[in-house]
């Protein structure tokens, strides 16, 4: 059972990111009228409220709900919940000593009931909009937020239809139909997905779940950077350093969002980590806005990688993305496929950890920091695994081999 919140819960309304417009809260929202940019929920904090929450965490269930008066579900019983968050933050000696690094961690995201992160969000988002009344929605997505849709869907009684690129793995379609979700595959990358959605699903129908396409995805992610300020000790501590793959990019906006909220609580000071984004060199479009100096990013024609969540050629809250790595002194890097390989297969070899393709490439950025002077090596850095690398096709699995015939060489 989840614990009553200690205080009524907060009132918040949404607000554009881009254009500041107040859009009010108590109705299914996506994405703001004027300039069709992202909403976020925006929080009445101060340290009066924070203080009785912060005192009450050591008492509450090891879940994303934890932080129940700073999440935008007004009913007790409207939470769906599978047990998300709460992932372990894995302390990484030998691997940090390979690195050069005297505190690495590894913050593990496949521990999500559905593999992935995407847990997070689509277990808030999909809690508010049927507490608002939504019963159908729709989504394209690359593999682990849809089977995270399928999921929660599943568990409100709800219609969920998925759009997904045909060259998926087998196991993401597997989930989604084990779920009853409508799967519809797509040839071409998570863009093609989108646009065939939106041809086929009348939005007065249909509710939008791409990500920052509504507001709410972003919350549950949030409740990362939560738990990170939690794991290292809740005394105004966080990392020097958060390496974070990026596809859409609601994680590494969401945890920066948290930071802003904390520090209103009185949790935390001004101080905050260097955010490092990671993208493959086949598709970098964050990458070439950040080193152009541009405000938002042009998308990328022909993505090319395997690393399905970062086969991402446009994000829509790439703004966002780029204004906090700028506002954190961060910095945004990219990887071939055989880094990000390699990073997988570091893990696995050091952490027992089957990493994501995406969690490789955190890994390798982080070694290209180290070498290229971005981080020291007494930094505190965590690390991103997004999901287990048991969902993705055989061929993105460390050295290609599903079946080897013996066991798998060491890097």
């Amino acid at each position: 059972m989840l614990n009553p919140p200690v205080n009524p819960l907060v009132s918040f309304d949404l607000q554009c990111g881009w254009c500041d417009r107040v859009h009010v809260a108590s109705q299914p929202q996506r994405t703001c009228c004027e300039c069709k940019r992202p909403l976020l929920a925006r929080y009445s904090l101060d340290p009066a409220i924070g203080e009785p929450i912060r005192a009450d965490l050591p008492s509450r269930p090891r879940s994303l709900w934890r932080y129940r008066e700073l999440l935008p579900v007004g009913s007790e019983a409207a939470i769906l919940t599978l047990g998300e968050g709460g992932t372990p933050l894995l302390r990484a000696e030998r691997l940090g000593a390979q690195l050069g690094l005297s505190n690495l961690w590894i913050k593990d995201e496949s521990q999500n009931p559905t593999g992935s992160f995407k847990a997070r969000g689509m277990s808030v988002a999909l809690s508010r909009a049927v507490e608002l009344g939504v019963r159908r929605f729709c989504l394209p997505s690359a593999g682990n937020a849809a089977g995270a849709a399928a999921a929660y869907g599943a568990l409100a009684g709800c219609r969920v239809r998925v759009y997904m690129p045909d060259d998926s793995g087998d196991a993401f379609f597997a989930e989604c139909l084990a779920s009853g979700a409508e799967v519809v595959p797509v040839a071409g990358t998570i863009a093609d997905c989108a646009q065939k959605m939106r041809q086929e699903c009348d939005p007065d129908v249909w509710f939008d779940l791409s990500t920052l396409k509504e507001p709410y995805r972003l919350e549950g992610k949030k409740t990362m950077g939560y738990e990170l300020w939690e794991d290292l000790g809740a005394d105004g501590t966080l990392p020097d350093v958060i390496v974070y793959p990026t596809g859409g990019g609601t994680g590494l906006v969401g945890m920066w969002k948290a930071f802003a909220e904390m520090q209103q609580l009185g949790w935390i000071g001004a101080r905050r980590p260097r955010m490092i984004s990671v993208q493959a060199d086949g598709c970098a479009p964050i990458v070439r806005a950040y080193r152009d100096g541009a405000m938002t990013a042009a998308p990328v024609k022909d993505p090319c990688t395997a690393a399905l969540g970062l086969r991402v050629p446009a994000a829509i809250g790439d703004f966002l993305i780029l204004r906090a790595l700028r506002e954190s002194h961060g910095c945004a890097l990219t990887v071939t496929e055989e880094e990000w390989a390699n990073g997988q297969s570091w893990l696995a070899a050091d952490l027992g950890l089957f990493a994501s393709p995406e969690g490789g490439a955190a890994l390798a950025a982080t070694k290209q920091a180290v070498e290229s002077g971005v981080v020291d090596p007494d930094d505190k850095i965590v690390v991103f695994n997004t999901g287990s690398g048991f969902k993705y096709p055989p061929a993105t699995w460390p050295h290609g081999q599903s079946r080897p015939g013996g066991a798998l060489s060491q890097v």
